[in-house]
Formats: C-alpha cells, structure tokens, sequence
C-alpha cells in the first residue's frame, strides 16, 4: 500500500519534471504537499483517485497577445494570461495582476494558492488568477484604458458571473477594474457579477477596498489571542505601500499598535512617530508619488532605499509583508526573530520563503500564512458577488462584519486541522490542509472530470 510520502513525493516528482522552467510554482506547490502527507495517510482513498495530480494540473491556462496603441501612435504589444485552476467548489475566482514581472510561473503559483484560499473562506468559489506583463506606471489614462480595453476584448470570451470572476491585483485598482468592466459591457451587455472590485456607483461593494489590510489584522489578532496578547502598545513593520499595506496601517492603528516603517519599490520610510496614515494615503493613492516623499512631511522619518538595510532590520513586535512574493528571506527571519518579532502575518501572496517560514516556526513565532491570512480580500469579493447577484447593497459595517468572522473562521479552522494532524499551532499546515480538504471532498463527489 502506498504511503503518503510515497506518494505525494511521486506526484512533484512528476509536476517538477513537467514544470521545470516554473520556479515560482514549484515553491507554491512544494509547500502545499509538503503539509499534504498525514493527509493522505488518513484519507488513502485521495491516493486511489489520484485527487493530488488531479489538482496540480489547472483545468485551464490561456495565453493571449495584447495589442495597443500608446499615446504617441506606436503600437505596443503584451502578453496576457488567465489560468482557471479549480472549479470543484463554484466559479474560477481570483485577481488579475498587471506588473513586468508577471510570466505563466507566477500566474500558476497565485492561482495555485487562491484554490486553497478560497476554499478556506467558507464560500463557494474556486480558484485562478490571471494578468499581463503590462506596467501601468508611467502610462496616461488613456494609455491604460486602450490597453485594459484590447486585454479584456479577448479575456471576456472565458469568464462570466458564474463561469469565472476575475478582480484586482498589483497594478489593477479601481481606474482598471473601470475600464475593463466598460469594455466587458460593450461586448456583452451589463453583468455587474463578471469583476468585483468594482465601483460603488456600479455593483461595488464597500469595505473592498480595505479588505485584504483589514482581515491580515483580523487574523493576526486571532494569533495574538492565542497568546494570550492583543495590539496595545505594539509596534509594527508593513511593507509595501498599496491597498493592503495601508488598510493593515490603518486597523492596526485603530487596534493600537503602531505601525513604524512602511515601503515600497524604491526603499522604505522609518518613522518612530508611527506613520502618519493620512500622509500615506495622499501619497499612495492620490500622488501615485514614491515612499521617499513621507519625508518631505516628516522631516523626522528616515527614507532607506532599496538596495540599503531591510526593512525587515527595524526592530518591531509585528510585521506584516504585503508587498511581493519572496521578499522575505532567511537572513530577514533572522533578524527579525533576533529583534523578538512574536507573530509575522502574510498580507501579500507568498512574501516569505521557504526557508524564512521554517525559520519562524522553530523560533515559536506566530506565523499567519498567505492563503489564510490575506483571505479578506476575495471574501468580501464573494461578498460583492452575493449582493451583485440580490442587487442588494449592504453597509460597511454589515461587511465588515462578515469579514471579521470569516477570517475568526480560517484562523479557527487552520487551528484546528493542525491539532489534528499533530502539528498543533503550525498554521501553514493547518491552512493547506483545512483548504485542502474541503477542494479535495468535492472533486471525490463529482467523479473523475
């Protein structure tokens, strides 16, 4: 009879082989299976179906050019990509990213998680993800609605309210989400339920916007009280400097914690004040202006760019990564764990490796995984669907709401499958394992398709 290991071990020996060239992805799924193995020592029926291989594989992946016109008449050319991993529990479900550095490994590792993720949240959505290798900085507006308008003209011929919903990402906020609804529109009539993140004036939901940041510090409040600890009088670091990284400034403010370093591409801001949330709001989301400008209006704050010391150097009980994949690394969890760091929460998609995440689990530091931990962001994009499909608005504290007790819920559960499994207090296997789970059920219900 073939064991767990036995048999989880074949399985990437497989997916390695045929996806040598993806390194990203191999780091997303070398993380999930190696969670995986009590699993299917207790379910040995997942082996017989051969569930693991099944999942690895996604349903679909597309690849498109993208054509258009920049605003000196030159034809420009991009390549697009939705990948539709998973539709075992509801429609393909997952944000679109718009950055340089976006190819299939990186689509296939967000898409890869987002099964998990979603599965996590309790709502029936599957899993995908999708975007372009189209950088959105620097260009005009009507350089970004010409490129969101060729982008969508061939990605609405695979998604739909409940075929696959695509949101926002890293270089995709509410001018994108904008145009790409239009165009969708134009093509195929007004189906508010096709993108989420919409705004408010046409099916939008409120609190999206604060979601992923809100629910990061939801659970890690979660891990707190676990320790028997809460926000009061802890200081935090958060990088990165977009939607997540502000919203997570802004709850943990209010929880009363400090946040004292925040980031972005170009370096990161210190400030021993405690950043000033309005300052960073005019900056990021109205400037559109670099990190380094805090200074300009805190004269106080030290602006370290990139390429200096980390930001994860800054001594600080919390820390939050919520900018990027693998930007944390080993030699930054050490440091961190040097600096009496007590629980590090995931806001970004894979921000910390491998081998920084080992690290943090031997030092007993509470460590809040991505695909549990930044789950606010596509509930609430669920919630948007719910109230697109009642065409029935709900307040911001009704969402809100609902969102705190989805993220109670993952972190409960996520606790509770790491009991089980005998790794009590591991939330990275307890995560993929309560995701796991629940993908792994449904796909045995329906046959092998």
């Amino acid at each position: 009879m073939t064991t767990g290991k036995e048999y989880v071990t074949a399985v990437f020996e497989k997916v390695k082989a045929q996806n040598s060239h993806e390194a990203e992805f191999l780091q997303a799924v070398e993380e999930v299976f190696d969670s995986l193995i009590p699993v299917f020592d207790k379910y040995p029926e997942y082996i017989e179906e051969n569930i693991l291989e099944r999942l690895v594989e996604p349903e679909r992946v597309l690849s498109f050019r993208v054509p258009w016109v920049d605003d000196r008449g030159q034809v420009q050319v991009n390549r697009g990509y939705r990948v539709q991993f998973s539709s075992a529990i509801g429609p393909y479900k997952g944000g679109l990213r718009f950055h340089p550095s976006v190819n299939q490994s990186i689509i296939k590792f967000l898409g890869f998680e987002q099964i998990f993720k979603n599965s996590l949240t309790g709502l029936p959505i599957g899993g995908g993800k999708g975007g372009s290798n189209f950088d959105p900085k620097g260009k005009s507006d009507n350089e970004v609605m010409r490129f969101t308008q060729s982008f969508m003209t061939e990605l609405q011929k695979y998604i739909g309210p409940d075929i696959d919903v695509p949101a926002g990402d890293i270089g995709v906020g509410g001018r994108e989400i904008g145009y790409l609804f239009g165009q969708y529109k134009r093509l195929n009539g007004y189906k508010n339920g096709v993108l989420t993140g919409k705004g408010l004036t046409y099916g939008g939901s409120l609190a999206r916007t604060e979601a992923t940041g809100y629910g990061a510090v939801y659970f890690a409040e979660q891990m707190l009280k676990a320790r028997g600890e809460g926000f009061a009088g802890k200081t935090a670091v958060v990088s990165g400097s977009g939607n997540v990284a502000i919203y997570a400034t802004e709850k943990l403010h209010a929880l009363g914690a400090k946040v004292i370093a925040v980031s972005d591409s170009s370096g990161y801001v210190y400030d021993k004040e405690g950043i000033n949330l309005e300052t960073l709001k005019q900056l990021k989301e109205v400037e559109r202006a670099r990190i380094v400008k805090y200074t300009e209006h805190h004269p106080n704050a030290v602006f370290t760019p990139a390429g200096g010391d980390s930001i994860w150097t800054i001594k600080a009980d919390l820390a939050f990564p919520c900018a990027t994949q693998n930007e944390l690394n080993a030699a930054d969890a050490k440091a961190l764990v040097a600096n009496g760091v007590i629980a590090v929460t995931e806001g970004a998609n894979m921000p910390s490796t491998l081998e920084a995440i080992e690290i943090f689990l031997e030092a007993g530091v509470s460590f809040g995984p991505a695909k549990a931990a930044n789950a606010g962001g596509v509930a609430v994009s669920a919630l948007e669907m719910a109230q697109n499909s009642q065409r029935t608005p709900w307040t911001f504290e009704e969402v809100d709401s609902k969102l705190y007790q989805i993220m109670k819920a993952i972190y409960t559960n996520s606790a509770a499958a790491a009991k089980e499994f005998g790794e009590e207090g591991n939330l990275v296997l307890g995560a993929n394992i309560a995701g796991f789970l629940k993908v792994a059920q449904a796909m045995s219900a329906q046959g092998v398709v």
